[in-house]
């Protein structure tokens, strides 16, 4: 008879025990353990416990392969789920083994643990039956869709009088009243510089969608600008020829935008453009738009917007620029191309990797609550009569062709910094702070991806050889890539460099992209001339018409006003419970060196937010959306 002390804890948050009966089994190479129901005096597997327990069995086991724990009705008592983080036990022998699981047991079921060394299968193996079955993993995050309803009635509340009105602002000032409950100094930074020309510029450097200006080496044929229209904005000492050899002048296109249906909101059609806008950054460093056009074919009736003109026209011109790139950004940049390209990284890992697979201990923290705030988001967002399609000139009949333009147009060089950094030829652009802090965190996440892989496959040949890593890349190259060669993504891994790379595009999507398109949203969009969500008026198609009061009138009305603040207050807002880059409390890895080089990482990230927050000293509005303490593991929000 021998006899092994095993301990199984809960989690700790709020639902995480359970009344269920939970019995185990042990399975060692040897063979297996009787099943044997876990039952203490008092309460088993509330919050927060480490129950103990002594597991008998006839003979010895052998090397502890994996355990058996079975989760069955107790009683009357309704099913009841579990948060299970780890199983460990102690052998007759005295060896400990620890099985990491981490994860919500969802109804009558038994779940199989592993022995938590990571574990990679080449191809000329294959896991038994009972190794090899798949785990079902249940990724629940019901305090965070508390959090979220419960905020989203706050402001409802906060916003009670201003909800109901569908008339014009009639005043710039008065669109203050809005969030008064809620400045940030960023937000109060953007209502005081939004008309700034420098300020435009420089969001497409460091605002909320900073990934989408590109030099200009050429002056595209459908946006005929001439020397003499920015002759002004230039100087006289220079030429724009000149600036475009020097590699200072560049361009931001919105064609995808081009034949996009637009939105009615409360019987009103609303209106959206597909401008061009050049910008020069001048010798003091200075990111000034010089020209814009609203429409991609160039016209009589398809003015190009100039600094020179009124006021108004010029401001105005501006204000469809931002509402395209508002569009473009929370259906690209942020929705498509971090949370659901992340959804596909989540499922594909839960389907083919099991929890013993270093890469599935590697990647699961980073996919935290995203399977959950993207369904929510599908419910409440961006559905047919969602907060979208209630606030947006795209609405819900936009989004589905904008997101399929991109996904169909989506390269894997535009996931990865460093490489979309040289395709959109911004290396050497001034006070990029996006690009400075990203490629600083994508170097370290590289660093540590590369020796956790070194560790784990040794060689070229197992990457190869590992068929359940081949099945995953496959999947992805299939539907976040759309079996698109032309993608450039990989559809199988042939060395540890290439997997290396493609882990740490996994990594920096679902966690320092995410927070350099998500987390400024408020800060950059509470006030709403400088990112329009809606337009009530058609782009002008000539100059010299627009006043305050036209611009007014093509702003939207009070009550679309507070329901688009409501969504950006929504996903800007943190909800409790992060855990920020590089943190993993659930203990995954159990092996020396991988704990080792977390640290190091941990160590790397924070150098890194040492340096963002001195240089943060020196400016007039400070950059810390890529500051890693104020970056989360997951998209969960």
């Amino acid at each position: 008879m021998a006899s092994y002390k095993v301990q199984v804890a809960t989690g700790t948050f709020w639902g995480s025990g359970t009344f269920d009966t939970v019995s185990i089994t042990l399975v060692g190479s040897k063979g297996s353990s009787p099943k044997q129901t876990l039952n203490n005096t008092g309460k088993d597997f509330a919050p927060g416990a480490v129950d103990e327990y002594k597991v008998p069995s006839d003979e010895e086991l052998g090397p502890i392969l994996l355990v058996q724990l079975h989760k069955e009705p107790y009683l009357f008592f309704p099913e009841d789920s579990w948060y299970c983080n780890f199983v460990q036990l102690v052998t007759p022998q005295g060896e400990t083994y620890r099985f990491p699981c981490y994860q919500w047991i969802e109804g009558y079921t038994t779940l199989e643990l592993r022995e938590g060394t990571g574990e990679v299968l080449v191809a000329s193996l294959q896991r038994s039956p009972s190794l090899g079955r798949r785990h079902r993993m249940t990724l629940r995050c019901p305090f965070r869709l508390l959090r979220f309803c419960d905020s989203f009635r706050l402001m409802e509340v906060k916003l009670k009088g201003f909800m109901d009105c569908q008339e014009s602002w009639k005043k710039m000032e008065d669109i203050r009243k809005v969030f008064w409950f809620n400045k940030t100094p960023v937000s109060e930074y953007v209502a005081d510089h939004w008309q700034e020309d420098a300020f435009f510029g420089s969001q497409y450097l460091n605002g909320v969608n900073p990934v989408v200006i590109k030099k200009c080496t050429q002056i595209p044929s459908n946006f005929p600008v001439t020397q003499e229209m920015v002759a002004a904005t230039l100087g006289a000492s220079t030429t724009l020829q000149e600036e475009i050899q020097k590699g200072n002048v560049y361009i931001v296109d919105y064609k995808i935008l081009q034949g996009i249906p637009t939105n009615t909101i409360q019987g009103q059609r609303q209106y959206m453009a597909d401008p061009l806008c050049l910008l020069y950054q001048t010798p003091s460093g200075e990111l000034l738009p010089i020209a814009i056009q609203l429409r991609q074919t160039p016209g009589p009736n398809n003015p190009i917007f100039l600094p020179s003109d009124s006021v108004w026209d010029w401001t105005l011109a501006k204000m469809w620029v931002r509402n395209a790139d508002f569009h473009v950004h929370q259906n690209i940049s942020h929705l498509l191309q971090t949370h659901l390209v992340a959804e596909v990284f989540a499922i594909c890992t839960l389907r083919h990797l099991p929890l013993c697979h270093p890469v599935f201990k590697l990647l699961i923290p980073h996919f935290r609550y995203t399977l959950q705030i993207n369904a929510l988001a599908r419910v409440r967002l961006i559905m047919e009569g969602g907060m979208m399609d209630l606030a947006t000139s795209a609405g819900y009949k936009g989004i589905v062709p904008i997101v399929g333009k991109g996904t169909y147009s989506m390269a894997y060089a535009s996931l990865c910094l460093p490489d979309d950094i040289e395709a959109r030829g911004v290396a050497s652009v001034a006070n990029y702070h996006y690009r400075d802090d990203g490629l600083k965190i994508w170097a370290a996440i590289e660093r540590f991806v590369a020796n956790l892989v070194r560790f784990y496959y040794k060689s070229d040949d197992r990457v190869q050889s590992d068929p359940e890593l081949q099945a995953w890349i496959q999947e992805i190259f299939k539907e976040a890539f759309k079996n698109r060669k032309t993608s450039g993504a990989p559809s199988s891994l042939e060395t540890m460099e290439e997997l290396t790379k493609f882990l740490t595009m996994v990594i920096f999507t679902c966690s320092a992209q995410h927070a350099a398109v998500n987390s400024g949203q408020y800060d950059y969009g509470a006030w709403i001339p400088n990112s329009p969500p809606s337009m009530r008026r058609p782009p002008p198609t000539m100059k010299g018409t627009e006043t305050l009061e036209t611009v007014l009138e093509t702003l939207p009305k009070v009550n679309t006003t507070c329901i688009a603040l409501c969504s950006l207050w929504l996903l800007s807002n943190e909800a409790g419970d992060t855990r920020p880059l590089g943190h993993y409390p659930d203990e995954h890895f159990t092996e020396d060196e991988p704990k080792r080089l977390i640290v190091d990482f941990q160590n790397d990230l924070a150098k890194i937010s040492e340096e963002i927050n001195e240089r943060n000293k020196s400016l007039p509005l400070p950059y810390n959306y890529l500051n890693p303490p104020q970056i989360e593991n997951s998209i969960s929000i």
